[in-house]
């Protein structure tokens, strides 16, 4: 089984770092007025990802801070993985042109299977699929709509037609520091061959230890937001962890 990799989260929102309860926009709490120094200190306490997310962008419905993860890349040196507001195929190359290694997905992967299938040859490894879903059910445009797709679909789909990875978030646990939905995340990686990263609510050790303990190979990876910007959880432990597993 490939490394476990953690990444620490940037939520960018009015030119900040920021995080959502649970993805709304009114509810958001300030962690960094220079998301730059933010990256950095991720960086310094030994990430080797890191994951980024554009708010501002995702409820909008196209990019809007595309020159602060530019700098984010430049500061820092390691892989940036990017989504919000990647609405068209000249959003994603902005994005890569932006040194951003891989280019997440969502509202437009509802469009059809002929479309992801396109992105996919098109962006090869570089793209993503960012399955945000409550109950099971997909939501888009920064989690204020919700479809009538499954999450478990999306995916099987997304994996069909090439996709070589999927983040996947249970919204309802996002924010919330209460543990992932393990099953959920177990399901998803039962049903697809591509690489799988969870996200929503992982908020301890024996949070990523439930997840190795899945000992699902293709997955590869969860993402951490809260629980490290309220210190209930170091990255240095959180890789530990990982490595242990």
């Amino acid at each position: 089984m490939p490394q476990f990799t953690i990444y620490p989260a940037i939520d960018l929102k009015d030119g900040r770092c920021v995080r959502l309860r649970q993805g709304r926009a009114d509810d958001a709490t300030v962690y960094a007025n220079d998301p730059v120094q933010a990256a950095l200190h991720w960086k310094e306490l030994g990430a080797r990802r890191l994951h980024v997310v554009d708010l501002d962008g995702a409820f909008r419905g196209e990019p809007v801070h595309t020159e602060i993860v530019r700098r984010i890349v430049d500061a820092i040196g390691i892989p940036v993985q990017l989504g919000g507001g990647l609405r068209t195929d000249a959003d994603i190359e902005k994005a890569l042109a932006a040194g951003v290694g891989m280019a997440i997905i969502g509202t437009r992967a509802l469009a059809s299977a002929d479309t992801i299938r396109a992105m996919a040859r098109r962006f090869g490894e570089r793209l993503a699929v960012g399955i945000d879903a409550r109950n099971g059910l997909v939501q888009v445009k920064g989690w204020v709509e919700t479809t009538g797709r499954t999450a478990l679909d999306l995916a099987r789909e997304a994996d069909a037609e090439g996709v070589r990875a999927i983040i996947c978030t249970d919204t309802a646990t996002d924010g919330m520091m209460r543990g992932p939905n393990i099953p959920g995340m177990d399901a998803v990686c039962a049903a697809v061959s591509c690489d799988v990263i969870a996200s929503g609510g992982v908020s301890s050790l024996d949070d990523i230890r439930r997840l190795l303990a899945l000992k699902r190979p293709n997955l590869s990876g969860a993402i951490v937001g809260k629980a490290l910007y309220e210190g209930a959880v170091t990255l240095p432990d959180l890789n530990a962890a990982a490595e242990e597993g």
